[in-house]
């Protein structure tokens, strides 16, 4: 040990010394000794971050929700409260980044509430808490300013977020009632409120230690530990989130408050805790309990002393065995004599007078036997906190796999500070017991007040970001009464779509479709389908076989269509697709009778009759000459002449929503209404003639494709329209146009996601305010990854994953934002879907005059069949806006392949029934 003062000893005074040495040899402990208890640390520390082992850990390791030292953007005016040493202290902290990280601080002290020291009901505790914040605003004319609060609690608390502290076990002198087990952020609030003349916005409650790790974060960022060595004891480290499983998420760190006083409750330290030791835990307001603090803390270092000396001086070792009632008084001993004992040059003197206030009368070589002590005692201590912060460094050592580790140590705390040697011994051991790390120790001046502060600004601006997000996309949220004004407006423009005098100014142009009829079943025979709707061209064949064994049996082929042909003219297109048709009845060795067929042709068109479809416009890439405005069967018909190898009968231009609607008809008689809700979105449904004033007769009906995603073009949906509708509207290729469809279907759902993002990110929500440029692609948020972002099923992790596909390299946090703000928008659109659907089937009740309608509609659409909520919220969404229809939802197979046969069918089937 320390052989700094023996150089100087008067002879005799050495075997005093060596003594003293036998005495105490259980307090000296060999750096060998150390090396274990820091393995041993380790050990707990581990087990504290883990599930499994957390129960029952006596180092609990708990997660402070500190995710970030200062980075400097800190900024604001806040009040921090300091509860848990010998005084209570309150500081206004004023903090301007702009000025190079000026911060101005003003505080009052005030002595430690006796109701909290030892009160007894968990209302009291806080009262006078609440008085002294109550004065201290007044003095600083604050009342009116309701400034965010950071609370430094500084005991082992519990916390599911920053702005909660439950009290696991009061430690210190500190005994109030009826608080452990409660949210002292609760209880203080509560206690506020009861007076009612000022109002506090707790946003933070952070541990001292954390606190001291924060203030001295703000003048170094390299520092990632806080320790505290006064009248208790603790450390706290900078984690990485994924050792910690109490915390959801694996990207970025956490500050671990280790609460390391409790360090042996378990008796892993029994092996150097000595008889002293023993029984200054059994005189202890918490026996059993931080036994490690007890070994080391200022608290009880005076006394350690005081018991040494009584039982040497029992045993005539000192003070020629005088004893005194003064040296048996407990406190009557304390740490600070222990400091002042141990000072280089009136050290000896400071003992005479300190041991004669005792009335022990003390020799010389008393006082040095004292002295010798004194420094066993307190070298201990120091020896203790090396071993346990050499095994946090091990650890951050380890976390980063780097040979060497830099790295800073905030440090505050009265023995640390005020002890003369302290310090100084307590550096030499930690250099040898952790050779490869360069730790600078920087002492937190102003204690945990700045800390604190800057720890509620974080939290703050946190709280403010959160605000403005809810209150972003607030505006995607839809009441009930906007559900029913919408659906009420699809009506309106039904209405308006399907009279004579407003058609041509309706918006929602409401069709008709020539298909009078749903199949029978009595459909039967071998038909020819063509597909035409994108990039891929299909042929098929449908054989539809009636009677007892009904069924259909499907041969397709696909042909791809080249992008020369797509944008040539409008011969070759038709050329092309009837070579692919002359090779797939090759294929099928059908070349020869006169097949009826059936043309889905997914473009805008105007039908005039079953089988005239006039191509009102190209879209999806196409461009072909000599087609717009034309009657694309005669087209058709027009390439089959013309190549002169087979006859075909066209009986139908098929709709794909119509089509979808007729695949379900075909099992399920009650079904009327067409939907598609994929890339696109349309509505299709059985209309009574007598309301198609566009058609002469009024016996019967016809289906009416809607093409319902125009609904809103005329400005009807304006108010529930948000900015990002109007930019992804504004940046399309047909801005102006299909305003619903561009809220509901899969083809933009991405891009108003896409666009939110942009948004969040340029305010510092997302993505650490860096737009990638993935970001700025239009498109790259395809209807496959919002469906797999919102599945249930997936970690954040596969949601990091998924956007890590997408060039964006995202925080846990940024996630969980990134998924909020996918089911928001599909959310929406799912609700919007609904109001339109049951605008549609309420009209069909009306029109039956039914009290009740049971109906079934068709679906496809990739949106519908692959996006994990949004079927269910738009059942949901019928249910609730039309409850006098029992609506069922059915999924089509193939609407426009065996659709577009089953139209042609019941074409042929009415054909041959009239003629």
């Amino acid at each position: 040990i320390d052989t700094e003062h023996s150089l100087s000893l008067p002879r005799g005074s050495a075997e005093a010394w060596e003594n003293i040495d036998k005495y105490l040899y259980a307090m000296r402990l060999s750096d060998e000794t150390l090396l274990d208890i820091m393995a041993r640390f380790k050990k707990e520390m581990k087990n504290g971050l883990s599930r499994d082992f957390n129960p029952t850990a006596i180092v609990k390791m708990l997660p402070t929700f500190v995710r970030s030292i200062p980075d400097g953007s800190e900024k604001g005016d806040f009040i921090a409260l300091d509860l848990g040493g010998s005084s209570f202290r309150i500081l206004r902290v004023q903090v301007n980044h702009e000025q190079n990280q000026n911060v101005l601080m003003e505080s009052e002290i005030y002595d430690t509430p006796e109701s909290i020291m030892h009160g007894s009901g968990s209302q009291v505790a806080f009262r006078s808490c609440r008085e002294c914040l109550g004065d201290f605003m007044e003095k600083k004319k604050i009342k009116d300013k309701k400034l965010p609060v950071g609370f430094t609690f500084s005991f082992p608390c519990r916390q599911s977020k920053i702005d909660e502290a439950i009290l696991i076990t009061w430690t210190k002198r500190f005994k109030a009632s009826g608080v452990e087990g409660t949210d002292v952020v609760k209880l203080l609030e509560k206690a506020i409120k009861k007076r009612g003349d000022y109002d506090a916005n707790i946003v933070a409650v952070v541990n001292d230690t954390v606190g001291t790790m924060m203030t001295c974060g703000y003048d170094d960022q390299q520092c990632e530990v806080g320790l505290i060595i006064g009248t208790g004891t603790n450390a706290c480290y900078m984690e990485e989130l994924r050792h910690i499983d109490l915390v959801e998420g694996d990207e970025g760190r956490m500050c671990i408050n280790t609460e390391w006083g409790a360090f042996g409750d378990d008796g892993a330290l029994e092996d150097i805790r000595t008889e002293f030791d023993r029984e200054i835990d059994r005189g202890s307001l918490n026996p059993g309990k931080q036994l490690f603090e007890k070994m080391v803390s200022g608290m009880y270092m005076g006394e350690l002393v005081r018991l040494i000396l009584v039982k040497m001086a029992k045993e005539g070792l000192l003070f020629e065995g005088r004893i005194t009632p003064e040296l048996l008084t407990r406190g009557k001993f304390n740490t600070s004599d222990v400091s002042a004992i141990e000072k280089n040059k009136e050290g000896l003197h400071n003992a005479k007078e300190i041991l004669t206030r005792l009335g022990v009368e003390p020799s010389d070589d008393d006082c040095i036997s004292v002295q010798h002590v004194c420094t066993i005692v307190s070298f201990r201590s120091a020896n203790l906190v090396a071993a346990t912060l050499g095994a946090i460094l091990n650890r951050l050592r380890d976390n980063k796999s780097t040979p060497r580790l830099r790295t800073t140590v905030g440090v505050d705390g009265s023995l640390y500070k005020t002890h003369p040697q302290y310090s100084r011994r307590f550096h030499k051991t930690l250099r040898r017991l952790v050779p490869d790390c360069d730790v600078r120790f920087l002492l937190s001046e102003s204690g945990s007040g700045k800390g604190a502060a800057m720890v509620t600004a974080v939290a703050y601006r946190l709280a403010e970001q959160h605000r403005q997000i809810q209150e972003t996309l607030a505006h995607f949220s839809l009441t009930k009464d906007m559900l029913l004004e919408v659906k009420r407006r699809m009506r309106a423009e039904m209405d308006l779509g399907l009279k004579k005098e407003t058609h041509d100014k309706a918006v929602v142009k409401m069709l008709p479709s020539f298909v009078r009829s749903t199949p029978d079943g009595t459909e039967h025979g071998d038909f020819l389908a063509l597909d035409l709707g994108g990039t891929n061209f299909r042929v098929l064949l449908v054989k539809i076989r009636s009677g007892k064994k009904r069924s259909v049996e499907m041969h397709n082929k696909i042909y791809a269509i080249p992008i020369e042909i797509m944008q040539g003219t409008g011969e070759e297109l038709f050329d092309h697709i009837v070579s692919c048709i002359s090779d797939f009845l090759d294929y099928m060795g059908i070349k020869g009778p006169r097949m009826p067929l059936g043309f889905t042709f997914s473009f805008p068109c105007k039908q005039t009759n079953l089988d005239v479809g006039i191509l009102i416009t190209w879209t999806k890439g196409f461009k072909a000459t000599d087609c717009v405005g034309h009657d694309v069967v005669t087209l058709l018909r027009d390439a089959i002449k013309r190549r002169e190898e087979f006859d075909l009968d066209v009986v139908a231009v098929v709709n794909d929503t119509v089509g979808t609607m007729m695949t379900c008809a075909y099992e399920e008689p009650t079904c009327e209404v067409g939907l598609i809700v994929g890339t696109g979105s349309n509505a299709c449904y059985m209309e009574e003639m007598k309301n198609v004033e566009m058609l002469e007769g009024t016996e019967g009906r016809m289906c009416i494709n809607m093409e319902w995603g125009a609904f809103g073009d005329n400005g009807c949906l304006d108010d529930i329209r948000t900015i990002y509708d109007k930019m992804v509207d504004e940046y399309s290729l047909n801005a102006g146009k299909q305003r619903y469809e561009k809220m509901i279907s899969g083809m933009y759902l991405g891009e108003i996601v896409r666009n939110i993002l942009i948004d969040f990110t340029k305010r510092g929500f997302l993505f650490r305010g860096q737009i990638s440029e993935p970001l700025k692609t239009r498109g790259i948020f395809q209807t496959k990854y919002l469906s797999q972002i919102e599945s249930d099923r997936l970690a954040l992790l596969q949601v990091r994953a998924i956007l890590q596909q997408l060039g964006l390299n995202s925080t846990c946090d940024d996630s969980i934002l990134v998924k909020t703000v996918c089911g928001v928008v599909s959310k929406r659109a799912a609700q919007l879907c609904g109001a339109g659907m049951a605008a549609v089937v309420d009209k069909i009740r009306e029109n039956r005059g039914l009290d009740h309608l049971n109906v079934t509609v068709g679906v496809d659409g990739t949106l519908y069949k692959l996006h994990p909520h949004f079927s269910r919220i738009m059942h949901q969404t019928v249910k609730e806006l039309s409850p006098k229809c029992n609506v069922s939802f059915l999924l089509s197979e193939d609407g426009s392949g065996k659709g577009a046969a089953l139209i042609t069918a019941v074409g042929v089937r009415l054909r041959e029934g009239s003629s």
